[in-house]
């Protein structure tokens, strides 16, 4: 394995003081999941403090620790960089690295579909070059940082995410990412409590432009209600290339056609005059649209186009962001669709026509187990009573929701649809287990703190083949 970091290069870079020679194979902020030779940064965050778990990192075999100066003092003796504030230090390296390496960097934000389009992103770009990219959702101010200094100095292309709930937090991600091609997915009713509308939080979204060169360029979606608010941030930025994308006549990268089907889309854009078809080997339009939103970037960055539209039938959905996978029961099987990471208006709709589109077998049922959306401020109770219309359109039998928002669904359902409700996640989650049976189709969604993760384990826990049935009764 390469150095990463050695203890010469990490002192220049944060302006530190190492107490010895050391050379690092990565980096991490956590101490539970440290791999040996890793440089854990001693963080401090809202409720723990880094510096408490040095002596465990180093027990675990890291190569050294980037501390304070105060604490440093100490503990001489241990494989230090010393440094006068441990954020600002990892803001340093992700600088350096970011400065040393030769990579062609894309951004990509939006109110959803970042992670996945980073994700296909990386796929993509991963058969054409070294690729460092986001690993899961580390998109926010240590995330970002954390992800940039992990990356080596022979990388050649850079994928990463740019997340955030506020106004003003993207553009200093985007200075210290500096990407070549800032891609935006959509600008949706996400973190609505936070702003007075969604153009605030196309106006936030936009801040990705700040970071770019002189030459980079945008990507946009331009079916999205904010294209033109959007491309005039663009515009006031300085960037002169844009890339559009979307099924709007005058995108530059237009979807001519898709097919669906319960495992993927087959789908046919135009780009420059030409036409290319390919594969998403996800299910769900959403990715459709997304998989533009990739080869858009790929297109501005110059890279080759064809060859990463053929990668992308690999893709698949990632845990929690609609996973697909069968549990045995003893009298059968049963697919649980999991969506339990997050949810929102948009990526609601996206998961009940993915639901929808998966045909159950023998008598089984489309079972939608659903969590509040939140940080949506106060449209939460007509959001939530909004998704009726859609779950009726994509005939979806059962609905067992939990919270307090998700009542007003309840209530919009009523009559139309088999229900219960629960005012939290623990509430309803016996009454899922004693629904569900073989044939179903179980999809599982919430926003994280709706809690719809233990449900969502809970189902996967009932597939062993030696277990009972979970066809005790029906909602």
């Amino acid at each position: 394995m390469s150095t990463l970091w050695t203890h010469t290069e990490a002192a220049a870079a944060t302006g530190g003081v190492t107490t010895g020679p050391w050379n690092a194979n990565g980096v991490s902020i956590d101490s539970r999941s440290l791999q040996p030779g890793d440089l854990f940064i001693a963080i401090r965050g809202d409720h723990s403090d880094g510096h408490a778990h040095v002596a465990d990192a180093l027990s675990k075999g890291a190569a050294a620790a980037m501390v304070n100066e105060a604490w440093a003092e100490q503990s001489k003796d241990a494989p230090l960089l010393a440094v006068a504030d441990t954020d600002l230090g990892m803001r340093d390296l992700a600088r350096t690295a970011r400065d040393r390496a030769p990579a062609r960097i894309i951004g990509v934000t939006g109110s959803v579909g970042k992670t996945g389009t980073k994700e296909m992103l990386a796929l993509a770009l991963g058969q054409q070059g070294e690729t460092a990219a986001t690993q899961g959702n580390l998109n926010n101010h240590w995330g970002l940082p954390l992800s940039l200094a992990r990356m080596a100095r022979t990388t050649e292309f850079g994928v990463f995410e740019l997340g955030m709930n506020h106004a003003g937090e993207i553009a200093p991600l985007s200075e210290i990412v500096r990407p070549d091609v800032a891609v935006i997915t959509t600008v949706e009713a996400v973190h609505l409590e936070f702003f007075d509308s969604e153009e605030g939080i196309a106006d936030a979204k936009a801040e990705i432009f700040l970071g770019l060169p002189e030459d980079g360029a945008a990507v946009l979606n331009r079916d999205n209600r904010h294209f033109e608010r959007l491309r005039r941030s663009a515009d006031a930025a300085g960037v002169k290339r844009l890339c559009s994308f979307g099924e709007h006549p005058d995108a530059t990268l237009r979807l001519i056609k898709t097919a669906p089907g319960p495992r993927g889309s087959d789908v046919t854009i135009e780009l420059d005059g030409r036409e290319l078809s390919y594969v998403v080997g996800a299910p769900g339009r959403h990715w459709v649209i997304n998989s533009l939103a990739v080869l858009g970037a790929v297109h501005m960055i110059g890279a080759d186009v064809a060859r990463a539209a053929a990668t992308l039938t690999a893709i698949r959905p990632m845990e929690g962001r609609g996973e697909q996978s069968s549990v045995t029961l003893k009298d059968g099987s049963f697919v649980l669709i999991d969506e339990s990471y997050n949810a929102s208006p948009a990526s609601m709709r996206a998961a009940f026509d993915v639901l929808g589109a998966t045909e159950p077998s023998a008598d089984g049922r489309r079972i939608a187990v659903l969590g509040d959306m939140l940080e949506i401020g106060e449209s939460a109770p007509d959001a939530h009573a909004g998704l009726a219309p859609d779950i009726l359109r994509n005939h979806i039998d059962i609905v067992i929701a939990a919270g307090d928002n998700m009542a007003h669904l309840i209530d919009a359902l009523t009559d139309r649809a088999v229900t219960a409700h629960g005012h939290d996640s623990a509430a309803i989650q016996n009454r899922v287990l004693e629904t569900v049976r073989a044939g179903d189709i179980v999809m599982v969604k919430g926003s994280l703190g709706s809690r719809m993760i233990p449900i969502a384990e809970a189902l996967r826990a009932l597939d062993r083949e030696d277990g009972p049935s979970a066809a005790v009764g029906e909602a």
